[in-house]
């Protein structure tokens, strides 16, 4: 294990690009993908590359190691009992964020350029808020998921973090081919989402943007805890069907193994009801975005909770409530870290139209005080 747990396996493998570090759900012909879980202790080295590895290192990308992450990509701390818990460099009393906890602490610590997570339900945006930097959730569909774990999903993408927005932007390149970056609108009109965000939440992200000279549009997006709760019951759902062989391995650990077993208990009918929701709130959003650049609103209702206070698991999972929507509906979301109350971290949270990814990036380089 690396120093500070953030790197599972540290390694060259590729060109003098920029440096990239890998989540490790994700194949890398030669290395074992255990998905940050002693349960897959044994598994094979993978025989070949994911698609996005293999387009990072067509591109000239340096591939600097593999990350640690929360097990199973199933949890939003990024504490693995297994591993280690990656160190938050900026704030090392809190969370990394999971699951794709080494990936963004990786860019914290810079010991990368880029990193790659995947982003079922928050699992990008939540470490990035968490750590201080910046990440992408992009178009559900839009990057290969071919060589990751878990092999399918309605929900989970895979993206890049980097320090700010021109460092996603280059990340995208990367790993999606298609992938050019956009011109910068001459002025920038964002939908503001009410949330029942803390206040002082709200008031951190308000100032932002007010700094940022934005037009803001008061924008109703009906449906936002409903649809929380319906990404929560389909992941669910897929994750028992993947992984419910693993709820019972003494290897596993405990807050995993209680939430596989929890989901064990869904039902077709919940499903069939989450899936209904899944229609109507991506029409609703597709509405909202229909005379803005991207609707906006904070990545985490409140400051990221302290590494000795975790509480209980419906109290973590409640953190996911503002981001874990937009894995239901599909569209792309990015996050910007921002100064939070008290010196603590918290971010903006911007999303898009469906796969227009690269328009959502230039919309994010002005609101995050970039050049432009």
């Amino acid at each position: 294990m690396a120093k500070d747990a953030i790197f599972i396996e540290q390694f060259r493998l590729g060109g003098d690009g920029p440096r990239v570090a890998i989540k490790d759900c994700i194949d890398i012909a030669g290395w074992p993908t255990r998905a940050g879980s002693e349960a897959l202790v044994d598994a094979p080295p993978a025989s070949r590359h994911a698609d996005v590895v293999e387009a990072i290192l067509a591109t000239g990308g340096c591939i600097v190691g593999k990350t640690n992450m929360h097990e199973l990509a199933y949890g939003v701390t990024g504490v693995n009992r297994w591993l280690g818990t990656p160190r938050n460099t900026r704030y090392p009393d809190l969370i990394p964020g999971g699951s794709s906890s080494g990936s963004a602490a990786a860019i914290a610590a810079g010991l990368a350029d880029v990193a790659i997570g995947t982003d079922t339900g928050g699992s990008i945006r939540m470490p990035a808020a968490c750590c201080g930097v910046a990440g992408l959730k992009p178009s559900f569909g839009r990057v290969s998921r071919r060589g990751c774990t878990p092999a399918s999903s309605s929900l989970d993408c895979v993206g890049p973090f980097a320090r700010n927005v021109a460092g996603l932007e280059m990340g995208m390149s990367l790993i999606d081919p298609t992938f050019q970056a956009a011109a910068i609108p001459a002025a920038v009109r964002l939908g503001w989402v009410a949330t029942e965000a803390d206040e002082e939440i709200v008031a951190s992200v308000r100032t932002a943007l007010q700094r940022a000279n934005v037009e803001l549009i008061e924008t109703p997006l009906d449906g936002l805890q409903e649809a929380f709760q319906a990404g929560v019951t389909i992941m669910a759902a897929e994750m028992w069907e993947l992984f419910g062989a693993l709820a019972e391995d003494p290897r596993m650990g405990a807050d995993v193994q209680a939430r596989l077993r929890a989901a064990a208990s869904v039902t077709p009918a919940q499903v069939a009801a989450a899936e209904a929701v899944r229609k109507r709130f991506r029409a609703i959003v597709d509405n909202a975005l229909a005379n803005v650049d991207a609707l906006v609103l904070p990545v985490l209702p409140s400051v990221p909770p302290r590494l000795d206070d975790l509480g209980d698991a419906a109290r973590m999972l409640r953190l996911t409530s503002l981001i874990r929507p937009f894995n239901l509906t599909g569209h792309p979301a990015l996050c910007i870290p921002i100064d939070g109350p008290g010196g603590f971290p918290a971010a903006i949270q911007l999303v898009g139209a469906h796969m227009d990814d690269a328009h959502l990036c230039a919309v994010a380089r002005p609101v995050s005080g970039e050049a432009v």
